[in-house]
């Protein structure tokens, strides 16, 4: 359970930790949970512990996974999940599950947000656990509270640092905060899920659009061609279902995340192992002293969750570190819920490649803090003495060693991928800030703990909370939402561009093979006849001497003679053989017609595009689409073609009975066989040509409808596709319009709120007092934001001050 929302928080590990303690859990338990903790491979499975635990001990089970999972104050869809997995395994029915569910939630409801009504030694999670004894399990519970009392001496420390964040500000600034933001959620929540209800509309509608097509390629018959076509058809609506399944995906975590973030106002430090995170975090909760520095901290590819006085503190893996995640994923893990995000870097190493992922921040508009940690070993007792007497010569900014040119670096590099310079460097030593903590420095501790400069960060995070939360809060529940509906609303215009881009390359290209195949049709058309017409020659220049020679033959010896004749020349084969290869000439042009085809479109594909402008996304997929058709063809080119040989005669018979009843008229010899052969020639020429007319036009007949086959095949293919295509285009505009509808919503809301801000004001966000106060908004998400009113604003604030806080260039105008 303490996994099962991704992430790891330290009140739940520190319960799980003294539970296996104070119960003697034997060292094997203890290494499966050190297994689960660090996600191994080999680690046991949520089925196999369940299917562990006797029927008997299954309700206080419950009671103890969900006392775990409220321990951090909230419960996530994927705790629920996890506990609706473990109440299968055990075949609970449903009223079971349900009934213990809304047991555990009506206490989570009834929790109060920002009071701190419990005895000060008490730790938040005891409280909560607490207040939860008639619900959940009394044993944890009673475990849970042992380790919550603090050291008293530890303690009047830790409220000595908090004391910034207490007091009258904080506590107003702490309730506007829970306000605006739970009506913040509610539009993004609302937001969210008509976003992901329009994309499953898009994945059904596509899925039906695309088997309507199918099935009409079917019906016009089980061709080749058909079944690529349908395939081809099947492969993009797989490949459609799959980025549509990821985008919904990436708006049900965004859900979540929001969810998460309800409560408290969130910052998450980022940095490279070693930069300093987990001294900042020590400092600001004051534990976990002891893993500083002694590897005492188990490496987790999850993020370590603190609460402190109604703040969210989200620690990130270190990047870099071993087996962690990369940039990205961390940042992606903590991004949507995240008010701030403050960014750890040291001045030992500051190189460009640290700043990248800053990309990601600017693309959802994240406000962001830089914390300069100075190393500067203090360790050495001299090195500390004379940090002690002049603690402000490490901060100088000029000089060889100053921190002039580490911060202007800073500003230079993050400025490339983070498009402003509108955030804060704060430089501190956290060194100096740890051992102020010490006890072999306790004489020196507080001029320690000054010199830190660690109080310049405290001020930071009062100004982030006092001064701007409420905004902050709307920047991340509204503000950075809408980057999570433009994502699919983009995404869905891209697919528009590539398919309409798709279908006018397939209609251009199925003009070009089309007279491709039209073009190898006549030429090869042409050449048959011509070889016809040399066959039949060749034969009747025969004819004079095969007279010549069988002038007195009887008619069944003229026409054995005649066969023999034919063979000789093989005659028969010959004209087999003209229309063989020339229907294979024909296969071998139209499958070299294909192929280039094929091959151009592959060539698109891997040069980018034709002359159409997509970004790297697009391109891509625009790129995959055209080598996945361009391979079909390939395929076509190879299988569509099959030879249709027409029957040719296989004698071609003489009016031998003829030629014998009127050579008997002739007395002498010589004039027999002169009129004889003279006869021949006359007689057998005309039915030598008609013949030859005849299979002429047969085989002119049959070609014609084979290469019209092939033509009207690969035109079907087309159409198939085409059709196909342009079905997917008309369904994906409709969910694109709805997509930015959402989106601007969200901008109108957000809108509102910064209004209200620039004001002094709060008002709850309704439809009503949106329309009051806007007439609309446009804006360039991370870059430029254009907020139209009905009134003129009477701003409190600079524009500076504006963009500064805000991150984006925000500009009000009264439209007159």
């Amino acid at each position: 359970m303490v996994c099962a929302d991704g992430q790891i928080h330290r009140e739940e590990s520190k319960a799980l930790h003294e539970l296996a303690s104070q119960t003697q859990a034997g060292q094997n338990t203890i290494a499966e949970m050190e297994k689960i903790l660090a996600q191994d491979e080999h680690r046991l499975s949520v089925e196999e512990v369940a299917g562990r635990i006797p029927p008997e001990q299954h309700s206080e089970a419950m009671r103890q996974i969900l006392a775990v999972a409220y321990v951090d104050g909230s419960f996530s869809p994927l705790e629920r999940e996890m506990v609706e997995q473990v109440a299968r395994v055990w075949k609970w029915s449903a009223g079971e599950i349900q009934e213990t569910l809304a047991q555990a939630e009506a206490f989570s409801t009834n929790r109060p947000i920002g009071t701190d009504s419990d005895q000060p030694k008490l730790s938040a999670g005891a409280r909560l656990l607490r207040g939860a004894e008639s619900i959940l399990s009394r044993a944890l519970v009673a475990k849970l509270a042992e380790f919550a009392p603090e050291a008293v001496g530890r303690r009047i420390v830790q409220l000595q640092r908090e004391i910034l964040l207490t007091g009258p500000d904080y506590d107003r600034a702490v309730r506007q905060c829970a306000a605006i933001a739970l009506e913040d959620y509610k539009w993004t929540e609302v937001a969210l899920q008509e976003a992901s209800s329009a994309l499953i509309h898009l994945q059904k509608t596509i899925q039906l659009a695309l088997e309507q097509i199918q099935n009409q390629i079917s019906s016009q018959g089980e061709t080749m061609t058909a079944k690529e076509a349908i395939k081809q058809l099947e492969m993009t609506k797989e490949a459609l279902s799959a980025d549509i399944i990821k985008e919904i995906e990436l708006l049900r975590e965004s859900l979540q995340a929001k969810q998460r973030a309800l409560n408290h106002f969130s910052i998450a430090f980022v940095g490279k192992t070693k930069a300093g995170k987990s001294t900042l975090h020590a400092i600001i909760t004051g534990g976990g002293w002891e893993a500083i520095g002694a590897g005492g901290q188990r490496t987790t590819r999850f993020n370590r969750v603190y609460e402190w006085k109604n703040i969210r503190i989200i620690d990130t893996p270190g990047i870099g570190a071993p087996d962690s995640k990369t940039d990205a994923e961390i940042v992606q893990s903590v991004i949507e819920e995240s008010d701030v995000i403050c960014y750890v870097v040291t001045n030992d190493s500051i190189q460009e490649t640290e700043f990248q992922f800053l990309k990601r921040l600017k693309e959802k508009a994240k406000p962001l803090i830089i914390l300069l940690n100075v190393k500067h070993n203090l360790r050495d007792s001299r090195r500390l003495e004379y940090f002690l007497n002049d603690p402000n010569k490490l901060f100088a900014m000029d000089g060889k060693s100053g921190l002039g040119g580490h911060i202007e670096r800073i500003h230079r590099y993050a400025k490339q991928h983070y498009a402003n310079d509108y955030f804060e460097i704060v430089p501190v030593m956290l060194l100096a800030a740890q051992m102020a903590s010490e006890p072999e420095h306790k004489e020196y501790k507080d001029k320690l703990f000054k010199a830190s400069r660690i109080q310049d960060f405290l001020d930071s995070i009062r100004e982030s909370l006092v001064k701007h939360g409420a905004i902050r809060r709307s920047q991340t529940l509204l503000g950075s939402t809408v980057c999570s509906v433009e994502r699919p609303a983009q995404w869905v215009t891209q697919q528009i561009q590539i398919y309409q881009q798709l279908i006018e390359t397939l209609k251009h290209n199925r003009q070009i093979v089309q007279h491709q195949i039209q073009a190898a049709g006549n030429d090869n058309l042409e050449a048959l006849q011509q070889q016809i017409a040399l066959i039949f020659q060749e034969l009747l220049n025969g004819l004079p001497e095969f007279a010549a020679d069988n002038w007195n033959f009887n008619e069944e010896s003229l026409k054995r003679n005649w066969e023999l004749k034919i063979k000789s020349i093989n005659f028969d084969d010959r004209l087999q053989t003209a229309y063989q290869k020339t229907t294979q000439c024909f296969n071998r042009d139209v499958q070299e017609a294909i192929d280039a085809i094929g091959k151009e479109l592959k060539m698109i594909a891997k040069l980018g595009g034709t002359n159409f402008n997509f970004a790297a996304q697009e391109s891509h997929l625009y790129e995959q689409n055209l080598a996945r058709i361009g391979g079909s063809f390939m395929r076509i080119s190879k299988t569509l073609i099959n030879s249709i040989v027409p029957p040719v005669n296989k004698t071609i018979m003489m009016g031998a009975f003829i030629i014998n009843s009127l050579i008997g008229i002739f007395k002498n010899r010589e004039q027999k066989r002169r009129f004889a052969v003279q006869r021949v020639s006359i007689i057998l020429t005309p039915q030598i040509k008609e013949r030859q007319r005849e299979i002429m036009e047969k085989a002119t007949v049959n070609f014609q409808d084979y290469y019209g086959y092939a033509s009207q095949s690969i035109n079907n293919y087309f159409d198939g596709l085409i059709q196909g295509l342009e079905s997917v285009v008309v369904q994906l505009d409709i969910p694109q319009k709805k997509l930015e509808a959402t989106a601007q919503a969200l901008n109108i809301a957000y809108g509102k709120r910064i209004v209200d801000w620039c004001m002094g004001i709060y008002e709850p966000l309704t439809e009503q007092k949106i329309n009051k106060t806007l007439t609309q908004v446009k804006r360039n998400f991370g870059y430029r934001f254009d907020i139209q009113t009905k009134f003129e604003v009477q701003n409190k604030l600079s524009q500076t001050d504006m963009n500064r806080i805000l991150q984006e260039e925000v500009y009000l105008h009264r439209i007159q």
